[in-house]
C-alpha cells in the first residue's frame, strides 16, 4: 500500500523542522549556553578537588612542622659540623684543630712542622652546608703525617682533607735524617651547621 503525497510531505515537513530545531540548538543555544555552562562545570570540579587537596595539606601541616624542628634540631645538634657560629671564626677554629694535631703527632719539634696555612674559599657548588677551607703545607716524616692525617679525619667535629699532595725530601737533607722528610700539601675543610653562616661576625 502506497504512501499518499500528503503524508510523505508532512513526514519531509516534520523531518525538515526537526533538523532546523537542531540547527537553531547548536547555534542558538550549545555554544551560548550548555558548552560554557559545561566548562564551568568541569572548572568547578577541578576546583573542588584542588580545595579537598589543600584542606589535607593544611591538616598534616603542623605534624610537617614538627618533623621539620626536629630535623633542625638535630643537625644544630650533630657534632659533624664546625661548632662556629659563622665562617671567620670556623677558619681559626680550623686551624688551631691543625696545630694542635701536628702538635700531639710531632715529638719532636722538626719532626713535622707547619710551614703554611692559607684560609682559602671554598668553589662553588651544589653542597647543602657552607664549606671552609684552609691550604696546609707541612715538613713531616712519614710516621708524623700518617698520625696527623688520621687524627684530622677522625675526630669530632668531621674534618676532611682533599688534593693531597706529598714531595719527597731525602735528596735535600742529610743522609741518615729522619726529620721533616716529606713536603705536603692538602685542603683541610668542615661544615657549619644550617644557618651557621648568616650570624653575625662576633
Amino acid at each position: 500500500m502506497s504512501r499518499s503525497p500528503a503524508r510523505d510531505a508532512r513526514i519531509r515537513g516534520v523531518a525538515l523542522i526537526a533538523a532546523l530545531a537542531a540547527l537553531a540548538y547548536v547555534v542558538g543555544v550549545h555554544w551560548w549556553f550548555t558548552a560554557p555552562m559545561l566548562a564551568m562545570g568541569a572548572q568547578i570540579e577541578e576546583l573542588r578537588h584542588a580545595e579537598l587537596a589543600l584542606r589535607m595539606e593544611s591538616r598534616q601541616r603542623p605534624e610537617i612542622e614538627k618533623r621539620l624542628a626536629q630535623v633542625q634540631q638535630f643537625e644544630a645538634a650533630n657534632p659533624g659540623f664546625l661548632p662556629e657560629a659563622n665562617k671567620e671564626l670556623a677558619t681559626a677554629g680550623l686551624v688551631q684543630r691543625l696545630e694542635q694535631v701536628v702538635q700531639a703527632a710531632s715529638p719532636r719539634p722538626d719532626a713535622c712542622q707547619i710551614t703554611a696555612r692559607t684560609p682559602a674559599d671554598a668553589v662553588a657548588g651544589k653542597e647543602p652546608y657552607p664549606r671552609v677551607v684552609v691550604q696546609v703545607r707541612l715538613r713531616c716524616g712519614m710516621g708524623e703525617l700518617a698520625a696527623v692525617l688520621h687524627a684530622l679525619e677522625s675526630g669530632s667535629p668531621q674534618l676532611f682533607v682533599d688534593n693531597l699532595d706529598v714531595l719527597s725530601r731525602r735528596s735535600y737533607l742529610a743522609a741518615g735524617s729522619e726529620g721533616g722528610a716529606l713536603d705536603v700539601s692538602f685542603d683541610l675543610f668542615g661544615y657549619l651547621a644550617p644557618g651557621a653562616a648568616a650570624v653575625p661576625r662576633a
